[in-house]
């Protein structure tokens, strides 16, 4: 789409030469010159309100940000734009407000339903029509965003990138107007990043099928390599990539190398001697409960936070930090995206992070209010084996992949999975069996139709012959016949779909859109469960050889980049140079001059990260292993998957619950040997399993 702004006295003479200009508030039509008919105004132009106007009644700003204005300029010239902005840095803007200048939708892409919720929340809250479609919305509430979308009455739609997984979204999607795509957290994209979301590959291929007119990338956390993968997907030039400094000159950095013997004594005497709220950032969730419960007893104010944790219990945690009555929460990395809390005077990172990307965004969160704070690393070498365990137990096998492969495409071409079922069946994590189907999907070789459920449940709330009364024979009896083949408890009904489909000779389509009728009807309540994703094979034309090679190659590649993200927080920890200088060169950015802020800058030189040495395996762990072999557990049959159980990491065969068993990782030999790095147990189990 071609776009000419008003702001140049050249452009309004071009523009007085045309013979047809109707207005429609910000939206000026040229029919006789550009493809799609439509102009937008630049703020400058007197017809309509200003970027400066919209900022102060909407948002309550007098002025943009560093950064937000180039951006904000960018999109309402047409522009595809990538914004780096360090955490807290205000990327929502550059999307909100250019949505209010722009005749269609603004498509937002982001993988927080919290901080979606949160944000329309507040866009509403200032009288902005905007929506979100999450998982979390009732079929009525999502049927009142669809009838919006259709009447073109919104202005933001928020959506997480798991939705465009529907064949249906997708096709509804190409009747909409949008003018603006805007990518959340867009370092997703990159293989080669960190947080890695394989459904953000097909985020730019969409892009282009709807012919989106301009997108808008925003990331906290993008290095340079993984910027050129964003502007390459989304075909965005150099020139439109803005970048705003990662130099916060408020935070105070420090690295504290320590023995993990000494940590708790010193986070203690630190929180003693600070003052205001503190994030305690952990790597495991029973660190996080064992450190808070430490600090407790110490005399602290403290909450434990983690993905473990029930709901309730977590946003009790959260609620409780954001309004001060818990000064301190010990989280690891499941709290803090869309963290909002401007006065965060100190985060201690208990536990080594496991990138910079991830060390930057974390003590990204404090000082918001520009008031100084203390990042303080406690740097202990013994972090360094569960982090890189992690990273070698998520790697599949060579006959992993080879094994997932084959199972997908033997089920036919028109095929539906659950990705639960799939990683249990290969023992291979959930993200991992997403990952591979991507990479089939881009490959051309199979795509993404539709999710649906297995099984409804229902719980009715009027008497049965009372909701029959409202519809004709026809209905009635396809009703009586859905409701006969369902199994019936005291209360729930539980319709198996696909057997009342085969029994009942009624399509599965109209059985659940008939109890999806009564649940918006007030008749019934309904549950859903045994999620499944549809898939049809594109091709057959392809060499499986190749593919095997290609995807392992892939899943080896990236093993090497979180190591490699690894070892550059040893390398910072170490480091002689400025702290601050040197995060900020991580991310592309060359700053002139040390900050003057950090430990390096004041003298305090570096120290090797302490280490407790490492212990061979005894004889006696070798007799239990044999031990554990001669017991023959089906999820224990390779050497990959033995070594991953006795360095404690859970796997989804071996967290499979049978009945009446617990489950494997309850036996007495999970994590044996969790303090021995994976690549020596692997060794020993490859050996003593030949």
């Amino acid at each position: 789409m071609r776009h000419l702004t008003l702001s140049s006295p050249s452009n309004i003479a071009r523009i007085n030469d045309f013979t047809s200009v109707v207005l429609h508030h910000d939206v000026v039509e040229y029919s006789e010159i550009i493809a799609r008919p439509f102009v937008t105004i630049s703020p400058t132009n007197p017809f309509m309100p200003d970027a400066q106007e919209t900022l102060r009644k909407y948002f309550g700003h007098n002025a943009f940000r560093d950064g937000q204005e180039s951006v904000i300029d960018g999109l309402l010239d047409s522009r595809s734009m990538l914004a780096v902005f360090p955490t807290g840095g205000g990327k929502s803007l550059c999307y909100q407000l250019p949505a209010l200048h722009l005749k269609g939708l603004t498509l937002v892409i982001s993988p927080l339903i919290a901080l979606m919720k949160d944000q329309v929340d507040a866009l509403q809250s200032k009288g902005i029509a905007a929506a979100r479609l999450d998982s979390t919305l009732s079929t009525e509430d999502y049927q009142a965003v669809m009838n919006q979308l259709r009447a073109g009455t919104l202005k933001l739609l928020y959506i997480a990138p798991e939705r465009i997984a529907s064949e249906a979204f997708r096709k509804q999607l190409k009747t909409l107007n949008i003018d603006l795509v805007a990518i959340d957290e867009a370092h997703c994209i990159s293989e080669w990043g960190h947080n890695f979301r394989p459904d953000y590959l097909k985020l730019a291929k969409l892009c282009r099928t709807l012919r989106v007119p301009r997108v808008l990338c925003l990331t906290a956390t993008a290095t340079p390599s993984v910027s050129r993968d964003i502007r390459k997907a989304f075909r965005i030039k150099k020139a439109d990539h803005i970048q705003r400094s990662f130099h916060r000159s408020n935070l105070h950095l420090s690295v504290t190398p320590i023995a993990a013997s000494e940590r708790i004594d010193h986070l203690h005497q630190r929180l003693c001697d600070t003052i205001g709220s503190a994030i305690v950032y952990v790597t495991l969730q029973h660190t996080a409960e064992s450190v808070a419960t430490e600090l407790n007893k110490r005399g602290h104010s403290v909450r434990a936070y983690h993905a473990g944790l029930p709901d309730e219990v977590r946003s009790s945690a959260q609620e409780a930090f954001m309004t001060g009555t818990t000064r301190i929460i010990v989280a690891t990395i499941a709290f803090g995206m869309g963290i909002d809390k401007a006065d965060i005077r100190n985060v201690f990172h208990y536990n080594l992070p496991k990138s910079l990307e991830n060390y930057s965004q974390e003590i990204g969160r404090a000082g918001r209010d520009g008031a100084p704070s203390t990042c303080e690393l406690l740097a202990c070498g013994d972090d360094l084996i569960p982090l890189e365990n992690f990273i070698y137990g998520d790697t599949p096998s060579t006959s992993a992949v080879h094994s997932l492969v084959d199972r997908i495409l033997r089920l036919g071409d028109e095929f539906s999975v659950s990705i639960y079922d799939l990683s249990t069946a290969s023992d291979v994590r959930p993200l991992v069996v997403t990952t591979l189907l991507t990479y089939l999907e881009l490959e051309g070789i199979i795509i993404a139709t539709r999710k649906f459920h297995l099984t409804f449940q229902a719980k009715l709330l009027r008497e049965f012959d009372q909701i029959l009364s409202g519809y004709d024979a026809r209905r009635k009896s396809l009703l009586r016949k859905v409701f006969e083949a369902a199994d019936t408890a005291r209360y729930w009904k539980t319709f198996t779909i696909d057997e009342i489909a085969v029994e009942t000779c009624i399509p599965r389509d109209k059985i659940t859109s008939a109890l999806n009728h009564l649940e918006e009807a007030g008749d019934l309540v309904l549950k859903r469960s045994g999620v499944q994703q549809g898939y049809r094979i594109q091709t057959h034309d392809f060499d499986l050889k190749s593919i095997y090679a290609a995807l392992s190659q892939r899943f080896q590649q990236r093993e090497e980049a979180d190591l490699a993200r690894l070892a550059s927080v040893v390398q910072l920890a170490e480091s002689k140079r400025c702290l601050t200088r040197s995060i900020c060169l991580h991310f592309g950015e060359k700053l002139p001059t040390p900050c003057r802020h950090c430990d390096r800058c004041q003298g305090i030189g570096p120290k090797r990260i302490p280490r407790t040495r490492l212990r061979a395996i005894t004889d006696d762990q070798r007799t239990r292993i044999r031990a554990l072999i001669d017991e023959n557990h089906a999820p224990l049959q390779t050497p990959r998957q033995l070594a991953r159980f006795l360095c404690g990491i859970r796997s989804p065969a071996t967290t499979r619950r049978k009945k009446g068993h617990l489950t494997l990782s309850y036996h007495d030999d999970f994590a044996m040997l969790d303090s021995h790095p994976f690549t020596d147990i692997l060794i020993t189990t490859e050996t003593m399993m030949e």
